[in-house]
């Protein structure tokens, strides 16, 4: 019987979930982490500071993905069996043609926009994008929520992935966006 991965869930010693108690998590990573962090082990063999080091690393990661509703809910469609950063994930059929179309169009008017020096623009296509984003990140949970009720419900499982998918083109335009304001400040 293959032993089942310890999940950032797990970590914090609560539920699968797409909106859990952040100042609870943020409060027991506090508590782990003082007990975990390799320099109070001083004295411990290198095998068990190794082992802290890791643990401690695992904590991180884990407050990191669970705090952010994005990358949180990322990771519990990758908990799904779908995992959308992986080049060989089987989703690439899951974009709509129509939609790689339209975030096409806006890439290339974000691309004149910085050629033209014009952040005004480029933020004001980010606002639209915002709430595109949002609004797939919406869907993406309702669907999640609707396969945790019915773990059968492949099609909400279709759903979120399509809309997460949507998601990660959103989230790349923004953060040209962001690097362009960067540019401009310097």
């Amino acid at each position: 019987m293959r032993r089942r991965e310890q999940t950032h869930f797990d970590t914090f010693g609560i539920a699968v979930t797409l909106s859990p108690d952040v100042k609870a998590l943020e409060q027991t990573y506090r508590a782990l982490s003082l007990r975990l962090h390799p320099d109070r082990l001083g004295t411990a063999s290198p095998q068990e500071r190794r082992l802290s080091a890791e643990q401690s690393a695992a904590l991180n990661e884990g407050l990191k993905v669970l705090r952010d509703p994005i990358r949180r809910t990322f990771y519990v469609l990758a908990l799904e069996g779908v995992d959308l950063e992986r080049e060989d994930g089987g989703h690439r059929g899951t974009v709509d043609p129509a939609f790689l179309e339209e975030i096409l169009e806006r890439r290339e008017a974000l691309a004149e926009a910085r050629e033209a020096n014009d952040l005004a623009s480029a933020q004001a296509q980010a606002q639209a994008i915002q709430r595109a984003r949002d609004a797939a990140l919406d869907e993406a949970r309702a669907a999640l929520e609707a396969r945790r009720e019915d773990p059968s419900d492949a099609a909400a499982l279709s759903t979120a992935t399509g809309a997460l998918a949507r998601v990660r083109y959103y989230v790349r335009f923004l953060d040209e966006v962001a690097a362009m304001e960067e540019e401009s400040l310097s």
